[in-house]
This record gives structure tokens, C-alpha cells and sequence, in this order.
């Protein structure tokens, strides 16, 4: 009982300090639609996707440029290189894994939770233009029957698109869900996106893409 009185207060301490944060709302016009991210000094708290917004189709190779389309004042270090990396990721994608990553500053990412190391194995070993299963991203993280639980670390990713959460896939090659089930043609789109420039990438450096195998 004690031990659980401490993890609860523990969580609640961890929740009441992200909540008084001062908290800058910016958001990105992008491809995808309008792209919310809020932070503070600390890091991002969240990146909030447009549900219902429906890109283009993307069946042609291209890149896009991206522009801050509002601010609620001026954005915090963490904010503004949330944006400079979303930027590159829908108009060079191939640079962000060289670009550092904004800190993060959500009580997700400081619990020592299955899917805390879900959230992070996604994003260190899912890699621009490929895919897991959520099966796979189970056993990565130790546990192949928890593929629920991963499905539930997906739903409470709270900075998709640089968390990957879009890159989880279902064994038979289904996509399955985004947000809920209501971002379905985002991440399609955004798969497909990855999947055109990554090919495009290996073909102008003289490398014929891989066929999947059969």
C-alpha cells in the first residue's frame, strides 16, 4: 500500500510540474495540414495533428516547404527547433537523422513504463522510409505477446511524426490505426511519402532500391 501511495504521488508530482509550465503554442501549415506543437523551456509537450485534413495524394516524388503560420508569442528554444525539424522532415526528410532532436517534456517520457521504452525504441531503431510491426516493436522492447500494449504506447504518443508512431504496422502489411482510427489517411500519407523520397534518394546516389522479399 505504501508503495503504491509513492508511485501515485510520484505520478502526480510528475503531472503538476509539466502543467505549470508557460506554455508556447505555435503551428506549422505543412502538407498534412495545420501542425500544432506546444513546449516550453523544458521541451515539447505536444505535436497535435490535423484529423480533418485531407492531403493530396502522394504518388509522385516532391518535396514541400513548410511555414510557421502562428505564434502565440515568441516560441521557446525547444518549439522553434520542433519546427526546424519538421520542416526538413517534409522538405529533405533524409536530414533529420542528422538534425538533433527537440527535448521532450511530457511525463511519458520520464516514467520507467512499457511504454515509455516502446517510444523510444520506435524512435531509435524505426528509421525514415521503414516499417515494424507492432509484433516486432513487442519483442524489441521484450515482450513479444504485449503487441496490445504497444498499440496502447501508440495511442499515447504525444509528438508523433518525430516519434514515429506512423511507421508501426500490422503483421499482415495492414497499416492499421492512426489516431484513433481518424488519422488513417495521414499516415498512409505519410508512409508513402517516406517511401517515394527514400527510393528517389537511393536511385540519384546510383543505388537501385530493394526489391521486398517474397
Amino acid at each position: 500500500m505504501a508503495n503504491m501511495a509513492a508511485r501515485l504521488h510520484q505520478k502526480v508530482a510528475k503531472k503538476n510540474k509539466t502543467s505549470h509550465c508557460k506554455q508556447v503554442t505555435a503551428a506549422l501549415q505543412s502538407p498534412v495540414g495545420t501542425i500544432q506543437v506546444c513546449g516550453c523551456e523544458e521541451g515539447i509537450h505536444s505535436i497535435q495533428l490535423q484529423e480533418n485534413f485531407i492531403p493530396e495524394d502522394r504518388t509522385r516524388v516532391a518535396s514541400f516547404t513548410c511555414e510557421v503560420c502562428e505564434s502565440q508569442e515568441e516560441m521557446t528554444a525547444p518549439v522553434k527547433h520542433c519546427m526546424t525539424w519538421l520542416q526538413a522532415y517534409f522538405s529533405e526528410p533524409w536530414t533529420t537523422e542528422k538534425l538533433p532532436l527537440p527535448a521532450f517534456h511530457h511525463p511519458v517520457f520520464e516514467q520507467a513504463t512499457f511504454t515509455c521504452s516502446v517510444l523510444k525504441i520506435l524512435l531509435s531503431d524505426v528509421k525514415f522510409g521503414e516499417m515494424a510491426s507492432y509484433k516486432q516493436l513487442a519483442t524489441l522492447a521484450g515482450n513479444s505477446k504485449a503487441v496490445r500494449a504497444v498499440g496502447g504506447a501508440m495511442r499515447s504518443n504525444p509528438v508523433p511524426i518525430i516519434v514515429p508512431c506512423h511507421r508501426v504496422i500490422c503483421s499482415n502489411g495492414q497499416i492499421g490505426n492512426y489516431m484513433g482510427g481518424r488519422g488513417n489517411h495521414l499516415k498512409q500519407w505519410l508512409l508513402t511519402h517516406e517511401k517515394l523520397l527514400k527510393e528517389s534518394r537511393k536511385t540519384s546516389q546510383g543505388l537501385c532500391p530493394m526489391l521486398p522479399h517474397s
